[in-house]
C-alpha cells in the first residue's frame, strides 16, 4: 500500500512539476525521471524531494545521455549534491 501511495504522489507530482514550468518534458524525459522515482522510492524521502530531485538530475544531464539517472549520479556527485540540496533531500 506505502508504494502504491509514493508512486500515486509521485505521479501528482510530476505532473504539477510539468505544468508549473515552461520548458514541457518529453516522453524520454517521462521515462528517465520515472525509473529515477522508482530506483529511489525506498530512499526515505516524500514523493516530492523524489520527482524534484530526479527531474533536477535528468536536467542536468545531457539529451544524448544513454545512461540512467541512477547510473549517471554515481559518476556525477557534484550535480548529485546540488540536486540533493535543491530538492531538500535528508540525509545525503
Amino acid at each position: 500500500m506505502r508504494h502504491a501511495i509514493l508512486a500515486l504522489a509521485a505521479v501528482a507530482t510530476f505532473a504539477a512539476v510539468l505544468s508549473s514550468g515552461p520548458a514541457r518534458a518529453d516522453s524520454d524525459d517521462i521515462k528517465w525521471i520515472g525509473q529515477c522515482v522508482t530506483d529511489n522510492k525506498d530512499e526515505g524521502q516524500t514523493a516530492q524531494v523524489i520527482m524534484s530531485y530526479c527531474t533536477c538530475m535528468n536536467n542536468k544531464m545531457s539529451s544524448s545521455e544513454t545512461r540512467t539517472i541512477t547510473q549517471w549520479e554515481k559518476t556525477h556527485k557534484r550535480e548529485m549534491e546540488a540536486c540533493a540540496t535543491q530538492a531538500g533531500w535528508k540525509g545525503r
